[in-house]
């Protein structure tokens, strides 16, 4: 009984708009923030590391390197403040988790793409 009650909640609060993407795609992830009174759209652009997917809780990790410093963001992907996610190139791998390059820098960290194969 509760479960129907959870899932109907949850399903009314799932977004339609989202394109698909996997892991080891490269996104761009528009994401709104708020600075005081005044709220802004941020993009975040990098490799898909990992999904997690739990209906309208479902969530995905992006990784960047920024000023050779690796940075990581989890997003929700039915969340309001994700305002957009644009999918930009597909990404050849064969892990469903690609921790692995939080090690790699460089030229090592790249992935192939779908059309280089």
């Amino acid at each position: 009984m509760n479960n129907a009650i959870l899932s109907t909640i949850e399903n009314a609060q799932l977004r339609n708009d989202i394109p698909s993407f996997r892991v080891g795609d490269t996104v761009r992830v528009h994401y709104k923030i708020v600075e005081g009174d005044k709220e802004r759209v941020q993009v975040f652009q990098g490799v898909v590391i990992k999904r997690h997917r739990a209906g309208a809780r479902s969530s995905f990790t992006v990784r960047k390197v920024s000023g050779n410093v690796g940075v990581e963001r989890v997003f929700l992907e039915h969340s309001p403040r994700v305002e957009k996610i644009e999918s930009l190139s597909r990404g050849v791998v064969r892990r469903a988790r690609l921790f692995f390059l939080r090690e790699l820098s460089g030229k090592a960290a790249r992935l192939k793409d779908e059309r280089d194969k």
